[in-house]
């Protein structure tokens, strides 16, 4: 599969670009003095990223848009190609999640998680690729997440949604066989970003903390072994990997964390297994879950 090494004069959009995995991709390709397009919608957090990407030797183009909104995002990218007269890489990592049971999860959660998570994927790569078919070349890449393989409590609109995004990539690739393009989704788990803290409904991340720390005993009282949960990796290290997997893309999807391709592929083939295996840490999030929303509704 055709990859492009991120360098001097290659152009990469990146969306979700004011934090996390987004701005640490951003100073990367600034190192490699490549000409970035950052979009988000903070636009203070945006021009804090454009100016390490410029400080870092890359040129920056910051663009204040909400992915989820085509008005927005179909206008801002049709005339940044058309300043740029072409695109190598582009990178979908906007995402956002949200904390409720399947019964509490809204209509309107539904549409912001959804939107941003999937509808937007189709909004930039509509826009993008007919450029990179013309052009000859390019690299489309996803982030998703390991909630794209398989599920987690209280956040079913979230791995819905990651799972969605598997899924467009997986149909994307068909559409590009025989061409120059490559596509593929990225299945991080644990990554030290602010996005545990700013979920929808509640701070999912505290929650799954105390999880893990009800799951021991739970572990214990069931006399069973402990969920294999994955290491907390920076942002840093997952955006290496991914920059690594542009130069040198992947056959299937990317998997930044050890053991966790393992475990996709249990989910596929036996579903129930993988569930049993993650039984404490599932329980242990349920249970301080409950915790929560009674503490919520008493004060």
């Amino acid at each position: 599969m055709a990859g492009i090494a991120i360098r001097k004069g290659v152009r990469v959009i990146i969306t979700g670009a004011s934090s996390g995995i987004g701005a640490a991709l951003a100073q990367q390709c600034g190192a490699a003095q490549a000409t970035v397009a950052l979009i988000a919608r903070r636009k203070d957090r945006l021009e804090a990223v454009a100016a390490g990407v410029e400080a870092a030797g890359g040129q920056a183009y910051p663009i204040v848009a909400d992915v989820s909104q085509p008005e927005q995002i179909t206008p801002a990218l049709q005339q940044l190609l058309e300043q740029w007269g072409g695109v190598e890489v582009l990178i979908n990592n906007a995402g956002r999640g949200n904390c409720a049971l399947v019964e509490e999860t809204t209509p309107e959660q539904l549409e912001r998680i959804f939107g941003v998570n999937v509808f937007a994927l189709w909004y930039t790569t509509a826009v993008v690729l007919p450029v990179m078919k013309q052009q000859g070349r390019g690299v489309i890449v996803n982030v998703a997440s390991v909630a794209g393989k398989w599920g987690y409590p209280i956040n079913s609109a979230y791995v819905a949604a990651k799972h969605a995004c598997v899924g467009f990539t997986a149909a994307l690739r068909t559409e590009l066989l025989d061409t120059s393009i490559t596509a593929f989704a990225v299945c991080p788990a644990a990554v030290d970003t602010e996005w545990p803290s700013v979920t929808e409904g509640c701070a999912i991340g505290d929650i799954f903390l105390d999880g893990v720390r009800r799951s021991k005993q739970i572990a214990e009282e069931r006399g069973l072994p402990l969920a294999p949960l994955s290491p907390v990796f920076s942002a840093e290290e997952v955006a290496r990997q991914i920059m690594a997997a542009i130069t040198e893309p992947p056959t299937n999807d990317l998997f930044t964390h050890p053991g966790t391709a393992e475990m996709a592929v249990l989910a596929a083939q036996d579903r129930s297994a993988l569930e049993q295996q993650m039984l404490p840490f599932y329980l242990g999030v349920l249970e301080a879950y409950r915790e929560h929303r009674q503490q919520q509704s008493q004060q």
